[in-house]
């Protein structure tokens, strides 16, 4: 079999680049190891939150994660192993925990989740798609003073960067959500910001990207690639070789693996996250909530509710911790006024992709000619998503990418 350009990873990034692809009448084949919606874009919290752009990096993030060492409940958690890969990760993070790049990243991020919100509108209402998008914004709620003290002053610092919160007392913040506990005492709201359900929308986007002519081969997993010189020429594949003439990886956390056997280092460490989803809960809130220090989201998603969080790297184990599980829930009781669902939530476990910097990885290959990347996005995966597509299928497209790429290339900390 032939294709034009081959997409591997059947997730936010690798369907909605088939679909740009397809609608612009490229021939365009999608190769998936799973389902469709599978992996990190199934379970996740589903934000699109422009106001909320801040990288993973920051000031005092690694030493508030040593910290954290000691406590099975806390929002961070770095296992301690030998791992030379982590170590690496590591070493390039630490030099991203400053101000400096920490406000050198936000704007970035903040006009790729802009430009994503926007794409979202004009594909759902295209293809009418029902996924429970909603734009009404949310409220980031906290209960600790230091901690809300803090963020008011960073609320100030962010309007610089045309990012607006208002910020609201606890009277203010259960006027608009009267799920919320006294025990609040602040937080800040921003009206600008959506939610969606994620898989809803990424197995309806796949399903349009084959009405407009995409290829999509699902339970096909990677064997490896064959190349001639600087070229991928083939790849080998659970249901046959594939011959192809560019490549796009967008395999989210496994992307790492695959690039290597390509001979490139791509340096990305996979963060586990957990997400819990109430069916016909007692209570919805009408907009989503975060909760603040325990970092912890809170998503209506129709008839259902889901508890979403925690960043835990333990390389590719898919475990279930319950006692991390147990501390979404925990939170929402803590915060919220108590919501019971039926029994037997839906429980989850997922691996995002996470760069040293708390940039996404999007170009083409400066080592493989016809490769591009994307991937990266770690908890942002499903609001910069659409945008990274477009920007993939520009350059596979021989296009002028319509965004400033220089500081997301694949290849930097080679």
């Amino acid at each position: 079999m032939k294709t034009d350009i081959l997409i591997i990873g059947g997730g936010i990034i690798g369907v909605s680049t088939a679909y740009v692809l397809a609608k612009a009448g490229a021939d365009v084949t999608l190769v998936e190891k799973g389902e469709i919606s599978s992996g990190a874009s199934y379970g996740n919290a589903g934000y699109i939150v422009p106001c909320h752009s801040n990288p993973i990096p920051a000031a005092g993030v690694l030493t508030q994660g040593l910290k954290w060492l000691l406590d099975p409940e806390s929002p961070f958690y770095i296992r301690p192993t030998f791992s030379p890969d982590l170590l690496r990760w590591l070493w390039q993070f630490q030099k991203y925990c400053n101000a400096k790049a920490y406000w050198r990243a936000i704007p970035l991020i903040h006009d790729m989740q802009r430009e994503s919100l926007s794409l979202f509108r004009e594909w759902i209402a295209a293809e009418k798609i029902e996924s429970y998008f909603r734009e009404n914004g949310g409220l980031t709620i906290y209960k600790d003073a230091r901690a809300f003290d803090a963020v008011c002053k960073e609320v100030e610092e962010l309007r610089a960067y045309g990012i607006h919160f208002d910020i609201l007392d606890t009277k203010a913040l259960q006027a608009l959500e009267p799920l919320i506990r006294d025990e609040v005492i602040g937080g800040i709201g921003c009206e600008t910001d959506a939610y969606i359900d994620p898989a809803l929308f990424v197995r309806a986007l796949a399903e349009k990207a084959v009405q407009h002519g995409a290829h999509i081969l699902t339970k096909t997993a990677v064997l490896g690639f064959e190349k001639n010189g600087n070229e991928i020429k083939s790849i080998k594949t659970t249901q046959g070789k594939l011959d192809v003439n560019q490549v796009l990886l967008a395999a989210g956390a496994w992307s790492t693996k695959l690039a290597k056997e390509l001979g490139i280092d791509l340096l990305m460490q996979p963060a586990k996250g957990y997400s819990i989803t109430l069916t016909n809960p007692s209570a919805l809130p009408s907009r989503y909530l975060f909760l603040g220090k325990s970092k912890v989201a809170v998503t209506p998603m129709g008839e259902k509710l889901r508890y979403a969080g925690t960043l835990e790297l333990d390389g590719y184990d898919l475990s279930i911790n319950k006692r991390r599980l147990g501390a979404l829930r925990k939170a929402g009781d803590t915060y919220l006024h108590k919501i019971d669902g039926e029994e037997n939530p839906e429980i989850w476990a997922g691996l995002r992709p996470v760069s040293p910097d708390g940039l996404p990885y999007i170009g083409r290959s400066a080592r493989v000619s016809n490769l591009v990347i994307a991937t990266g996005h770690a908890m942002l995966g499903i609001a910069m998503g659409p945008f990274t597509a477009q920007l993939a299928a520009e350059i596979l497209l021989q296009q002028m990418p319509s965004f400033n790429l220089s500081p997301f290339k694949p290849e930097r900390f080679c």
